[in-house]
This record gives structure tokens, C-alpha cells and sequence, in this order.
């Protein structure tokens, strides 16, 4: 994510959620996150539970389920790390 968030995901993550989250808030929880976060269960959920406070959602048991089940699935790449954000954003 060198070249910065793409607009439209951002934009649709605050209209979905109401919230205003900023690029930089985003890059701040992104900078704790290595390779080690994306294998670990217990990581990967403290991760979506800091992105989840951060957007103001309550992500239920069944969504966090299904998100590790992705990241587990997908191995994170840029773009399937943007399809997720757009898979979280219709629920």
C-alpha cells in the first residue's frame, strides 16, 4: 500500500460506517502489521477488532470468522487485501 489507500475504498469504508477515518489513522494501524499478524488467529482478531473500534462497527463472531477464514484463504496480497475491504463493506 506504498502508493497510499485508493479513494473509493476509504470513501465507501466512512459512507458505510458513518465514521470519518482518516488515511493516516488507517497507516497507523497498518505499521504494527507484518507477516506474523496475517498468520496468527489471535493477531489477525486483535487486528480486526482495532479496525473495527477505530470505524466505530461492532463486527460480529460470524464476520470475524468469516474475514480470518479470507485472510487465511488468500495469503493478502495488495489485491485480494482490497477485495476483503470491499466483502466487509456490503455486509
Amino acid at each position: 500500500m506504498s502508493k497510499g489507500i485508493p479513494k473509493d475504498v476509504l470513501g465507501a469504508i466512512n459512507k458505510k460506517t458513518g465514521s470519518n477515518i482518516s488515511e493516516n489513522a488507517v497507516k497507523k494501524i497498518a505499521s504494527g502489521v507484518d507477516a506474523g499478524t496475517l498468520q496468527s488467529e489471535t493477531e489477525l482478531r486483535k487486528l480486526i477488532k482495532q479496525v473495527a473500534d477505530m470505524a466505530k462497527i461492532k463486527v460480529t463472531e460470524s464476520t470475524m470468522n468469516d474475514i480470518v477464514k479470507a485472510v487465511k484463504a488468500s495469503g493478502m496480497s495488495p489485491s485480494s487485501m482490497e477485495s476483503l475491504i470491499k466483502m466487509m463493506t456490503k455486509k
